[in-house]
């Protein structure tokens, strides 16, 4: 078993702003697995707001290097196990590793990786296309630029929030979304719900700070007007239980998680909760939205257009065109790093 990582850098075809900040483009780490004639492929993006650079998460996986000779042997599952004890609990950094081990083991079974977890593609949701926070002129005009969507992701946590909204709906009549990221109190929470609701937004995705307290946590729940989904307040599996009865859904993104491994048992988990169930990205390359892609089979909402949203991608894998998620005719996660053959 051999790992390479490879550093590569995401520029985006707008400054992409929420409540937090802006950025122009996005560094990733791109983790290669090979063993034999198969080589699997995963994706980790930087993120500072949780203290992950790229450098901090390539140290990380080299901690597991002397893990990887035995990987012939074990599943994904026994090498997250293992993983996780070796790189003290950095679930950035065994994010990728794991993509790419559920990748591999799926191409040497020779299959898509949901047909290898006993998944079937019958039915699966639309991907909602972000719109992020700039001036509402900008804001319409990146919706003009992404016509026909049948989910818009709307970025809020500003002073004019439902009037952004307001002025969005002007110009399409798909399903919108919307997403504080933090950066609403109980009181807006309540207030631009109920007027949000008028305008036809399905559910807000987490207004408040992940650290409210669990008394605003649930005035919201049992105030709202519209449904709430965590994102920054489910970061890992033990979250799922902490987010009964204080949220009507879950976005699980799989860097924070630690993986697909994790990711599939929080989804089950929370459907056993009858909670929704929801898979976000960050901005990253094909290879991290091929790889969360292959739990559509489990949600209710998927937000998949990380890639999209990027100048050029540097890899190839599943296609979302318009919100429908179409996959290649590849095994493992479908994903191709076009770098690959430089290496």
């Amino acid at each position: 078993m051999k790992m390479t990582l490879h550093r590569i850098e995401l520029p985006l075809a707008h400054p992409f702003t929420i409540a937090r900040g802006s950025i122009r483009s996005q560094q990733s780490l791109v983790v290669q697995l090979e063993h034999d004639d198969s080589v699997g492929w995963g994706e980790v993006t930087e993120n500072t707001y949780y203290g992950h650079t790229v450098e901090s998460i390539a140290q990380s996986l080299g901690r597991v290097t002397e893990l990887l000779p035995a990987y012939g042997q074990e599943s994904p599952d026994e090498l997250w196990q293992r993983s996780l004890e070796a790189m003290d609990g950095n679930l950035f950094a065994l994010s990728a590793l794991d993509i790419a081990a559920h990748d591999l083991h799926a191409r040497r079974n020779d299959v898509p990786l949901y047909q290898d977890w006993g998944l079937t593609w019958d039915s699966v949701p639309d991907s909602s296309y972000t719109i992020g926070i700039d001036t509402i002129e900008k804001m319409i005009e990146k919706l003009a630029e992404q016509p026909d969507w049948s989910i818009y992701k709307i970025k809020l946590g500003t002073k004019n929030d439902q009037e952004i909204v307001q002025s969005l709906r002007q110009h399409s009549d798909a399903v919108f979304r919307v997403d504080a990221n933090c950066g609403w109190t109980v009181d807006e929470t309540i207030e631009n719900a109920a007027a949000l609701a008028q305008l036809n937004v399905e559910f807000i995705e987490q207004p408040l700070p992940a650290d409210a307290s669990e008394a605003d946590k649930r005035a919201v729940f049992e105030q709202s007007a519209l449904p709430i989904v965590a994102d920054e307040s489910c970061l890992r599996e033990s979250d799922v239980s902490a987010c009964r009865g204080l949220f009507h859904g879950i976005n699980v993104k799989l860097c924070k998680c630690g993986g697909l491994t994790p990711a599939l048992r929080m989804l089950r988990q929370a459907r056993e909760f009858c909670m929704k169930t929801m898979v976000g990205c960050m901005i990253e390359s094909s290879i991290g939205i091929s790889a969360a892609a292959q739990l559509l089979p489990l949600l209710d909402y998927a937000d998949l257009d990380g890639a999209v949203l990027l100048r050029e991608d540097p890899a190839i894998g599943v296609q979302v065109c318009r919100g429908k998620v179409s996959l290649p005719d590849r095994t493992g996660t479908g994903a191709q790093w076009m770098g690959h053959h430089r290496n």
